[in-house]
């Protein structure tokens, strides 16, 4: 069915109106081919035009002016009736190879299109019925009139209607605007310089964004017949085009949405006219511009009527002739969020607003994570259940940025060897995440406190005492993926480059609400110096991006470090949390070392209380070490004793370049050389393949 302003109509009653239109147009010319031409010789094509034109116009179904196209196309661009003529002359040829050979005899050039010389006769004809053929009309006034329309009017400043060819100009042919002749019969033809862009069903949860002062604006231009441009910035072309959709058809519109440069005023015109013909309003959707290009001019002269641009920041800019509407596209309130969530899973509708605070996307994005999930439903009905968590994962993996990795989580709180303070705040920080909706939202402390979205944590503490580790069992906790930033992948030497990479870090992290984890942090969060040169400034330009975006990041953040004073305290006043991870006590210890060797792998009489006794060192040094010892044993055939146990902390120490305490089963060391032991321990750390616990 053909959609008109909601109304449905048979894609063949309106191809069949358009004919029997042309048909008008093919009797005039059969006429004029009477009035003018040897009998004889024009008998042939006389005999064809009427035939086929009586044939045409008995089938023509009774359709109001609304439902055609071209009373659409003709509204839109103000046309006139001799202007509508001429766009049917044009299109004749394009209903039947006859009538294309027709005017293939008649043109002086022998082109299949109409001639600039024959419109001229056709409608001269037309306007002077009764002039004798012996005393010819001389129409020098309506020919000129022609040449102007021709020239000037509205079909020929739109595009819609071309003189092309060569020659003297009532040589030329009239021409129509690439596929439109196929649109004005109602057919789904899209021209070739434009991409064609699905524009979708309307999402739900934008009724609080509709509201807005902004889109009720929007609203009511696209509601007028006026030429006015309403720009929809958005980094997410997704989540511009569903707000482009929700204005139009808030306006009782069809978005019409093709994609091409907007300097491009031929492609612009042919967007405008294929809306037109479809009763839409186009919507141009700009593509990214090449690395360094500056912001493009819309060129809107072949644009009659308002047009929806959907753009990212940057990237256009409007001219001076039209004026301009901006749309932001948020905030969405937690209300509207709950409402997508439901609208968009009526089979856990129950959960909304677990999933709108678990999960905060964009109503365009949730639509999309649940086309995914009904389609995993229907292709496994029965199966594990609707997951959520794991559609969202799958949509944004799938455009990491370079030196961002995705990390299936596995480690729970039970491999996290921490002191009670430590671990109490971590647990607090995923709480924070789980109930942000209610507090934030639900008891408005967003506007009374002021009260940013996420959580932000700096982990600090020297290597191997468990940081990357933590952030595992967060992601854990909080249900999602651990989204890792490799830092010499990230940062560049190139002015800019550094916030640009982490920004696509941060949207990412956003967009699948996974755990951001950057690894030591104070090479990103350093603290600001005084600018003694070039370089200086654009470091602390960088440090002030990374300010604002993290205050602006609606997700859970860990930064760790292994030097607390190196960060900026810039940065630490906005953390929610700051851990600090301390070397392991001899109890932790102990347990570090049954987690990771446990009994089945050990040989009788291993007595893994001295070694955590003896060895003061971090968590990742005894993992180390438990791996080393097991791989000795394997190769001799045994279970892991002690001196695999002891050779292999050894290696450790000496990775780390400190001295080795002496074996476990050695008498005990005095105080002094216990206390020299410890103060080692705690100022050492090497370099650690992971840092874990």
């Amino acid at each position: 069915m053909s959609e008109t302003f909601g109304t449905p109509y048979a894609p063949e009653a309106v191809s069949r109106a358009l004919t029997a239109r042309a048909a008008g147009i093919a009797l005039r010319l059969a006429g004029l081919l009477e009035a003018t031409c040897d009998t004889e010789s024009a008998a042939d094509s006389v005999g064809f035009l009427r035939a086929w034109a009586d044939s045409a116009r008995g089938h023509r179904p009774p359709l109001p002016a609304e439902a055609e196209p071209l009373r659409r196309l003709a509204d839109r661009l103000a046309l006139t009736e001799v202007e509508v003529d001429l766009l049917l002359l044009a299109g004749l040829p394009e209903e039947h190879e006859g009538l294309a050979r027709t005017f293939r005899t008649m043109h002086p050039r022998g082109d299949s299109h109409p001639s600039v010389g024959l419109a001229a006769l056709l409608f001269d004809q037309h306007q002077h019925p009764h002039q004798h053929q012996d005393q010819p009309h001389r129409p020098g006034a309506d020919r000129a009139a022609l040449r102007r329309l021709l020239h000037e009017g509205a079909a020929a400043r739109s595009g819609a209607l071309a003189v092309a060819g060569e020659g003297t100009f009532h040589d030329r042919s009239l021409c129509l605007a690439d596929r439109l002749w196929e649109a004005l019969h109602g057919w789904a033809a899209w021209p070739e310089a434009l991409a064609e862009i699905e524009v979708g069903p309307p999402v739900a949860g934008l009724d609080g964004w509709l509201g807005r002062p902004a889109a009720r604006l929007a609203v009511a231009a696209l509601r007028s017949t006026a030429p006015r441009t309403v720009v929809v910035t958005a980094q997410d072309a997704t989540i511009g085009l569903s707000r482009c959709a929700a204005l139009a058809r808030a306006a009782g519109l069809r978005p019409v949405a093709g994609r091409t440069r907007p300097d491009y005023p031929a492609a612009l015109g042919l967007l405008n006219l294929h809306a037109a013909a479809r009763g839409g309003v186009p919507v141009l959707v700009v593509p990214r511009p090449e690395e360094g290009a500056g912001p493009a001019r819309l060129d809107l002269r072949r644009v009659a009527g308002p047009i929806l641009v959907c753009a990212g920041p940057g990237v256009v800019r409007p001219g001076p002739e039209r004026p301009v509407l901006a749309v932001p596209v948020g905030p969405i309130g937690t209300a509207d969020r709950r409402a997508a969530w439901r609208a968009a899973l009526p089979q856990v509708a129950e959960q909304a607003a677990q999933l709108s605070a678990r999960h905060p996307l964009d109503p365009a994005l949730t639509a999309q994570v649940a086309m995914d999930v009904h389609s995993c439903d229907a292709l496994a009905p029965g199966g594990a259940g609707t997951d959520v968590s794991a559609a969202i994962r799958t949509r944004a993996g799938a455009v990491l940025p370079p030196g961002v990795d995705l990390v299936g989580p596995r480690a729970a709180w039970d491999r996290l060897v921490l002191a009670a303070e430590p671990e109490r705040q971590l647990r607090d920080a995923v709480s924070r995440l789980a109930y942000q909706a209610v507090v934030l939202d639900d008891w408005r402390l967003r506007e009374a406190a002021r009260a940013d979205r996420g959580v932000r944590l700096l982990l600090s503490g020297a290597p191997g005492t468990g940081k990357s580790l933590a952030a595992e069992v967060l992601a854990t906790a909080a249900g999602t993926d651990l989204l890792v930033v490799d830092l010499s992948q990230v940062v560049s030497k190139w002015i800019g480059e550094t916030e640009k990479n982490l920004s696509a870090a941060f949207d990412a992290a956003e967009r699948m609400q996974a755990v951001l984890f950057l690894d030591e942090a104070d090479a990103l969060f350093g603290t600001r110096t005084e600018i003694s040169e070039a370089n200086d400034r654009f470091a602390n330009l960088e440090t002030a991006y990374l300010l604002q975006r993290l205050d602006r990041f609606d997700g859970l953040a860990v930064l760790a470090t292994n030097l607390r004073q190196n960060i900026d305290a810039a940065f630490l006043r906005r953390m929610d949390f700051v851990v600090g991870f301390d070397l392991p006590g001899e109890a932790d210890r102990l347990r570090l070392w049954q987690l990771h060797l446990p009994e089945p792998v050990r040989a009788p009489g291993v007595d893994l209380a001295a070694l955590a006794h003896r060895y003061p060192v971090p968590g990742g040094w005894i993992r180390n070490a438990a791996i080393a010892a097991a791989f000795r044993a394997a190769e001799s055939g045994g279970r892991v004793g002690r001196p695999e146990l002891v050779e292999a902390m050894r290696r450790e120490y000496a990775k780390a370049d400190r001295p080795f305490p002496a074996d476990p089963a050695a008498p005990p060391a005095g105080a002094a050389d216990e206390r020299a032991l410890r103060a080692l321990g705690a100022a050492g750390a090497g370099p650690n393949r992971e840092e874990s616990s």
